[in-house]
């Protein structure tokens, strides 16, 4: 039993492909992704409207694509194989389809089904033209039956997207400092949708803990709680802790949030911090209105999670003052605390800030329209090429969101095993230039899920690493009621 450990590995194959985690996150991206990217913004609402009417909105619903197609000289469309998308210099894309209505005056007068653009397709992914083709049908239409796709085709170039590593969001580190104020720092990235709010907490030499996040720096995270709606400090210490070692310096925070009453006051004493003058009507508004957006928005952004956040904030105080006190600081390098972007995750970066782009054009089109009192449909208000442009320029040149580069390269056949490393390597977000130590160093985690000898000499060693041959990358999928009733069912209660 013992040797036949070739004949396993060879069932495994039959079964599965080295690129098979990056296919589920495509399929992923493009079945539920985009559905999701579209539903964030679903009404359009322009500031200039036609005089004869009182509202109007632009909503948007189901967003739908096709396999792969061209449209030729003439005008005909019809299908395209990747064989002839490379021989052609063409970019191997499928349309996408938008629900688009109008609503006048809260009634629906206007309703379509429009191509809003075309999206490259990740090859042997359900929506190519080669998923579940026979070795024999594969040949026919001029394909390497040994090929395991995962990459695009952009006008003939193969290219593939190189999977991001990057710390865990939604999660609390705290990392000791050498300089500065605060001996300890707790940071945290709240990640919804397209913003990503990071949010700091330190405690200074006087005992007092403060939180920075967007235009609030360092305000006492007590009066952040309290704002918050929980205001008795014997419910406040109790949400922190039950250890008494750790009372000291929750007193020292309670004591000097003492003024702070009640909700208004926290309010008025955050107003000032953050330069709301006096004479501003509904400047609580105001307040509430950056507390629900920024702060924590992974937990919500309406109302009703004010005091979810209150305990989180007591929960990462807790969290930071046992590190704080025992010195033992979170291991950023373990694989728990790391997240690996696949080409759906990248893709849906690229397609939620470029629809947003579309949006604003659209916005644009009818405005200037209304003001020439042309506007006649909405249907004229859509350019179709703005998205598809943009998504293949940055699939062209490897440029990304928020400025990152190499996230696309063309792809390497210098032979079979360099497709395969091309196919699952990983890269660091942080740059090669700094020290970093410990992010390069092989961590006991890395078993099984990375190699430990693929990485190249020189200033990227260890941030650029390889994926194992038999590792596969879960998608982070999952129903929020099932997962409250398995936790309450192991006798958890809700505190809200």
């Amino acid at each position: 039993m013992a040797n036949n450990y070739r004949g396993v590995i060879n069932n495994y194959f039959k079964e599965h492909s080295f690129v098979e985690s990056n296919i589920k996150s495509y399929n992923n991206f493009m079945e539920k992704g985009m559905q999701r990217i579209v539903n964030e913004t679903t009404e359009i609402i322009p500031t200039i409207i036609p005089q004869e009417v009182e509202n109007f909105k632009i909503k948007m619903g189901k967003i739908l694509s096709e396999k792969p197609q061209i449209t030729e000289a003439d005008g005909s469309k019809r299908d395209v194989y990747p064989m002839e998308a490379r021989l052609r210099n063409l970019t191997y894309a499928s349309p996408i389809f938008l629900e688009v209505s109008a609503l006048i005056d809260d009634i629906q007068r206007e309703s379509f089904t429009t191509e809003i653009g075309r999206i490259p397709v990740m090859l042997k992914s359900k929506y190519c033209h080669l998923a579940n083709l026979k070795r024999e049908e594969l040949i026919e239409v001029g394909e390497d039956p040994e090929d395991f796709g995962g990459y695009f085709i952009i006008n003939g170039n193969e290219r593939v997207l190189i999977i991001v590593e990057d710390l865990a969001a939604n999660r609390l580190f705290v990392t000791r400092n050498s300089t500065g104020p605060s001996k300890f720092t707790g940071k945290l990235f709240s990640e919804r949708g397209s913003f990503r709010i990071p949010h700091t907490i330190e405690q200074m030499k006087d005992g007092i803990i403060y939180l920075s996040f967007t235009r609030f720096k360092r305000v006492p995270i007590i009066s952040v709680i309290k704002a918050l709606g929980l205001n008795r400090d014997k419910e406040i210490t109790d949400f922190i802790t039950s250890d008494a070692k750790q009372y000291d310096d929750i007193f020292i925070n309670l004591v000097d949030s003492v003024e702070l009453k009640n909700q208004e006051d926290a309010l008025e004493f955050l107003s000032k911090k953050i330069g709301i003058p006096n004479q501003v009507e509904e400047k609580y508004e105001k307040i509430y209105e950056q507390l629900d957006k920024y702060l924590l928005p992974h937990l919500g952004i309406t109302q009703k999670e004010r005091i979810i956040k209150a305990y989180n904030l007591c929960k990462m105080i807790r969290k930071f003052l046992i590190v704080s006190k025992e010195g033992v600081v979170i291991d950023k390098d373990h694989y728990m605390n790391k997240r690996l972007k696949l080409s759906g995750d990248l893709l849906g970066e690229l397609f939620r800030v470029n629809l947003r782009a579309l949006i604003q054009d659209m916005i644009f089109n009818f405005q200037r329209l209304v003001k020439r009192g042309k506007f006649q449909s909405i249907k004229i208000i859509i350019r179709e090429k703005l998205l598809t442009s943009r998504i293949k320029s940055a699939m062209a040149t490897g440029v990304w969101v928020g400025g990152r580069k190499g996230v696309s390269q063309n792809i390497d056949r210098t032979n079979n095993m360099a497709t395969i490393s091309n196919l699952q390597r990983v890269v660091s977000l942080l740059t090669s230039s700094q020290e970093n130590f410990e992010a390069r160093a092989l961590h006991s985690t890395h078993f099984g899920r990375l190699c430990p000898i693929e990485t190249p000499e020189g200033t990227p060693i260890g941030l650029r690493k390889n994926l194992s041959i038999l590792c596969s990358i879960t998608q982070e999928e999952y129903n929020e009621e099932k997962l409250k009733k398995m936790l309450e069912g192991y006798g958890l209660k809700g505190i809200a």
